[in-house]
């Protein structure tokens, strides 16, 4: 990067990674503000141009993550739970009984590889969230000190 980054570029690039938690207070908020922080400031410096690059891929590549894990859960929970639910007692809008077969809860434990797949979804899950609060907080601190960060598990979407 740049041999002297001012404080000014420093608090921008730190904004912009620290942006990405407005996703909790405005949908898609993780993608908008800090893409308008870089496009108005990224002709400003190298530096401010790498580090909006860098959040903005990596809240892409999270996403795409998140989606794929949700295309794995979602025909896996449909599988698992197909046990306790009938299909007929779906279709049928007058009645909507879901029975458990003459199963206890302590059954569920039973369930077989269904109960895997959604315990290792569920942790990937997790992982996936503290991934994304840790690398967002360790990016933010290190660009405010002047450092150039670089996203683990980033797919490089913008150049």
């Amino acid at each position: 990067m740049e041999s002297t980054i001012s404080k000014h570029h420093k608090n921008i690039s730190a904004i912009i990674h620290a942006s990405t938690f407005s996703k909790y207070l405005i949908p898609f908020g993780n993608f908008i503000i800090p893409l308008l922080l870089w496009t108005a400031n990224k002709s400003d410096s190298r530096f401010i141009d790498h580090n909006g690059k860098e959040a903005l891929n990596f809240q892409i590549s999270i996403l795409l993550y998140s989606i794929l894990l949700g295309i794995i859960t979602i025909p896996l929970f449909v599988w698992g739970i197909s046990d306790f639910i009938n299909i007929h007692d779906l279709l049928d809008h007058n009645t909507h009984d879901i029975h458990f077969n003459g199963r206890h809860w302590k059954d569920f434990f039973h369930m077989g590889p269904s109960i895997i797949f959604f315990g290792i979804t569920g942790i990937l899950g997790v992982v996936l969230f503290i991934l994304d609060i840790y690398c967002s907080i360790i990016a933010t601190i290190r660009t405010n000190d002047g450092l150039t960060y670089r996203y683990p598990m980033t797919i490089r979407f913008i150049k």
